[in-house]
């Protein structure tokens, strides 16, 4: 396999994998302190391109959609890291240490996972290691680790013993002899990072704990997941002289394969970044990260209205508010604990926002209403956007084909004619199509947006309130006529009686 060498730790080998063709370390330019490296985020699956453009807006670079669906590269210099921490649309990010388009894997289990042991010793480690440094002290600075993984220092870290403890004072040294001065610059500050609140003594005393957690896709493979993780994470042990933690690792090395394509990374989130919002959780609730998809979608504007009929515990309307907040948002529900779950997270936001320093208040107001007979002015709202019930865990497809004709009926009366526009999430695809064409033309649909929520698959669906009058649709029309015809057809029998 031929792998890139310019760091020094890569060299070519007899195995038959095909070279990178947009290796991470491939473009790589180091100018003083600033490296180049490549970034990859997963995302809200089918909100891959409102992705890339929020990266181009926001950092000024071209991201590249994955040919595996939910993720995108992107390219960017250590001196804009915490940019990327800002970006609303991701879930988990990763710097890329290697990728490869078209990895041949051999044809027995036995040969595939033998390769992939012989690869951890040849890939370029060096910048990847660097980034997640640099990463490591960004989030301690801005106190983004409240705890949770290996971050911290335990109390049972006491029981490593003194060998172990010796392994890792040489680790990176031997595991990239061939960049010598950059690597005792790692070990150090990897080993600072692993340890939040310690002083300048205890790091040394502290071996890096890590896990390979294998991400895989496709049926040609020879090899499950968790064999490619487990002979994969034992090279790299034996590689960097690193201790094995399920739990509370410090490093997290990810082994992405989607069919030939191979990306290995280390994970630069603790967490993802969708939980920025919610601290009071529903049943229901949106990912943050799928709101701000669905937000984009309808592009807010200055002043604009905005309405969350159905609002759940206030995801959408919440990330509206503080992404888009020269619109004002309106979130309502005809559940009281839906109701109050939304004002905590309003209140949480707002407590947490006072404590930075920032401007607290936020431009949304919460309600408990009938979804179907809204207290709103006919023709005053510009934009809708709220989460159907799928009719799985809230409701139940039969009700949904008496509640989606009722709610899209007075959506359509609250909307303003001609410019409204409506952004819906539902799986229920089919009850949705046939309320649609029941409105009598009042709702005109633009574009829809294949998303995959909590495993099903669902559709977002951009519609346009058109110019109808609301009480002259042919529907009004159809359903009077009827009315009219029953009352004659009840004359016409009294007057036969």
């Amino acid at each position: 396999m031929s792998s890139q060498d310019e760091d020094g730790t890569a060299e070519p080998g007899h195995n038959t994998a095909g070279p990178s063709t947009s290796s991470s370390t491939e473009n790589d330019e180091t100018t003083g302190d600033i490296i180049t490296v490549t970034i990859g985020a997963t995302v809200p699956t089918g909100f891959e391109h409102t992705a890339a453009e929020e990266v181009n807006e926001k950092i000024g670079v071209d991201a590249r959609i994955s040919k595996d669906r939910g993720r995108i590269y992107f390219p960017i210099t250590t001196d804009k890291l915490y940019q990327v921490h800002l970006l609303r649309s991701v879930d988990n990010l990763f710097v890329v240490v290697e990728e490869y388009d078209h990895y041949q894997f051999k044809e027995s289990k036995e040969e595939t996972l033998m390769e992939m042991q012989q690869l951890a010793s040849k890939l370029p480690w060096t910048n990847a290691l660097e980034v997640w440094k640099l990463n490591g002290a960004l989030k301690k600075k801005k106190g983004y680790r409240k705890g949770g993984n290996g971050t911290k220092v335990k109390p049972n870290s006491e029981a490593t013993d003194a060998a172990v403890a010796d392994t890792e004072q040489q680790e990176l040294p031997q595991a990239t002899s061939a960049a010598e001065s950059p690597s005792k610059a790692e070990s150090t500050a990897d080993t600072e990072t692993s340890t939040q609140d310690s002083e300048e003594t205890a790091p040394e005393a502290k071996p890096i704990k890590f896990r390979v957690t294998c991400n895989r896709a496709g049926d040609k493979h020879s090899f499950s997941s968790n064999e490619a993780a487990r002979d994969f994470g034992g090279a790299v042990q034996e590689f960097f002289l690193w201790k094995a933690d399920m739990t509370k690792f410090d490093i997290e090395v990810l082994l992405n394969i989607h069919n030939e394509e191979v990306v290995i990374g280390i994970a630069l989130t603790e967490e993802s970044l969708h939980r920025r919002n919610i601290s009071h959780f529903g049943p229901t609730t949106l990912r943050s990260t799928l709101c701000y998809g669905m937000l984009r979608l309808c592009k807010p504007q200055a002043s604009d209205i905005i309405l969350d009929p159905m609002c759940g515990t206030g995801a959408i309307p919440l990330e509206g508010a503080i992404e888009f907040n020269s619109s004002f948002y309106v979130a309502g529900d005809n559940n009281d604990m839906a109701v109050n779950r939304t004002v905590n997270n309003i209140c949480h936001i707002q407590k947490r926002r006072a404590i930075k320093g920032s401007v607290s208040g936020l431009p949304i107001d919460t309600v408990r209403w009938d979804l179907c007979n809204l207290p709103i002015r006919t023709g005053s709202v510009d934009i809708i956007i709220t989460d159907m019930p799928f009719g799985k865990r809230m409701g139940s497809r039969k009700k949904n084909w008496d509640l989606y004709p009722s709610c899209l009926r007075e959506m359509a009366r609250v909307c303003t004619p001609g410019s409204g526009k409506a952004v819906l999430l539902t799986q229920d695809k089919k009850c949705l199509a046939k309320a649609i064409s029941r409105m009598g033309g009042l709702w005109r649909k633009l574009h829809t947006v294949w998303v995959n929520v909590g495993g099903l698959h669902a559709g977002v669906y951009l519609l346009k309130r058109t110019g109808a009058v609301f009480s002259q649709t042919p529907e009004d029309v159809y359903e009077s006529r009827g009315t009219v015809n029953a009352k004659g057809d009840e004359k016409g029998d009294k007057e036969l009686s």
